[in-house]
């Protein structure tokens, strides 16, 4: 017999509030694509508009923001979905809640030189070897990473199954899997993923997202899903169609091809988001922030708000809905630039001899390091690693620049790598082009140097320096001499 009833339950969840999945957004965007991101913001939300007034009156102005749009007669009245929201927020943001960061303005430094431009992106494989080599310390874990990398297509997907790659490799089923489940976490996640159910739901575990309803649909019904037979969907789950609808906006914030944006092949133009000076024997941290507008509510809508429109509901919600959105924009924008003055202050701290006496004193520094320092996650600390790049008075640089492993010296004190391969492409230009140093021969110089490390690095870090083999070197040395 089939009836009704009606069940009340309690339950526990976090769910990523809409201000914070705007955030992580913004975090990985350079300079001009958040222009962009702005622009259309302004163009789509008629409650936005440009603060054209001094950066402190704006500032002051920003705090009260909420204040002044609290409809008359409504203080003290919060809506459970707002309140939600606020707590949401809070927490998501708790760590970066300080002082505003300095930032440069268009009158405050000299004028950017746009010819600075890279011919392309980093790929998709450079971009997760890069995390892997900071990611797996034992030398077979990074050996079946590269390998899971090499077979990841342009979308991000694994090429190969678990037991192909173990049989090729002659390694573990376990360990394979084990290695690839690391790298579904890496930025972007997903990526090695055999299929989309498993893709989206790596994407979901990255962003902590512990909705059950929306990890069951993925997890179960992603035909009907893909299928849009929304109906049917709602009857197996028993939810209403305003309840169903609420899960599947947060799928639909989830990318099914995470690998696509770094395989799209275009020209770059670099613009500095930090500069970083010296200032009464200071280094100091400053943010670019030339061309990003500052924004702030209409203050006619403002107005709107306040008188309640009770004779126009629809009005209301609309005007209330962008409001609201407008709100979550701008905080969206101030926790970016906290969060990145946080990244780039710590990085500055740490490279400090870097930045007085050259690479030969660069320091050893992992994602995971800055990440447990700060209290973030290493995703976020590698969001805001990505197309960053940094002005100093050594140059210009990408923050990956300042992210690699380290050696040990004879006393146990850590090398960096760069500094390494700077030295040994620096033995090799100047050794004697007739005798040409061995991988063997550059392990023994290092170590008289008090730098310990094995052949098989070396020969390793001469590779990726694209510096062929002593043998090749002495060819090539010979058919010049002879030309």
């Amino acid at each position: 017999m089939i009836k009704q009833k009606l069940d009340q339950k309690q339950v526990q969840k976090l769910v990523l509030a809409p201000a914070l999945q705007q955030a992580i957004k913004l975090l990985q965007l350079t300079n001009l694509e958040l222009q962009e991101v702005v622009d259309a913001e302004l163009e789509e939300n008629p409650v936005l508009e440009i603060d054209e007034r001094q950066d402190e009156a704006a500032a002051a102005d920003q705090e009260l923001i909420e204040a002044e749009t609290t409809p008359e007669g409504e203080e003290g009245r919060v809506s459970q979905e707002d309140e939600l929201d606020e707590i949401i927020f809070a927490a998501g943001f708790q760590d970066y809640l300080e002082d505003e960061p300095p930032h440069f303005g268009y009158e405050e430094r000299e004028e950017v030189n746009y010819e600075n431009i890279i011919s392309k992106q980093p790929t998709l494989w450079e971009h997760l070897n890069w995390q892997a080599n900071l990611t797996f310390n034992e030398p077979e874990e990074l050996e079946i990473a590269e390998f899971i990398i090499g077979n990841i297509n342009e979308d991000g997907y694994l090429t190969l199954s678990v037991e192909e790659i173990a049989g090729q490799l002659q390694k573990p089923v376990e360990k394979v899997e084990e290695v690839r489940e690391k790298i579904k976490m890496l930025d972007p996640p997903g990526c090695g993923s055999l299929n989309l159910k498993e893709c989206l739901l790596a994407q979901m575990d990255s962003l902590n997202l512990q909705d059950e309803v929306a990890r069951r649909i993925v997890a179960e019904y992603l035909p009907l899903l893909q299928k849009a037979d929304l109906l049917e969907l709602s009857r197996i789950l028993g939810l209403e169609m305003s309840e169903l609808k609420l899960h599947l906006d947060l799928i639909k914030n989830l990318d099914p091809t995470p690998g696509r944006k770094y395989s799209e092949s275009k020209d770059i133009y670099v613009v500095p988001d930090i500069f970083v000076v010296k200032e009464d024997g200071e280094w100091k941290v400053y943010l670019n922030e030339e061309g990003l507008p500052r924004l702030k509510l209409n203050s006619y809508y403002q107005q709107l708000a306040r008188s309640g429109l009770q004779n126009d509901q629809e009005t209301s919600r609309f005007l209330k809905e962008k409001i609201k959105k407008a709100i979550w924009f701008i905080r969206s924008l101030e926790q970016r630039h906290r969060t990145i003055y946080r990244v780039a202050t710590y990085i500055v701290n740490k490279q400090k001899d870097f930045l007085e006496k050259g690479i030969d004193f660069l320091k050893p520094m992992t994602l995971i390091e800055v990440a447990r320092e700060m209290g973030l996650h290493e995703s976020t600390i590698g969001r805001v690693v990505a197309n960053k790049y940094m002005m100093t008075p050594r140059g210009l640089y990408p923050l990956k620049f300042f992210f690699h492993k380290s050696l040990s010296g004879v006393y146990g004190e850590e090398i960096s790598s760069l500094r390494i391969k700077e030295r040994i492409r620096k033995l090799i230009e100047n050794e004697d082009k007739n005798n040409p140093l061995s991988d063997d021969e550059i392990v023994e110089i290092l170590s008289r140097e008090k730098i310990q490390i094995a052949r098989r690095t070396v020969a390793k870090y001469r590779d990726q320096l694209g510096i062929p083999s002593s043998h090749i070197r002495k060819k090539k040395f010979l058919i010049e001499e002879v030309k």
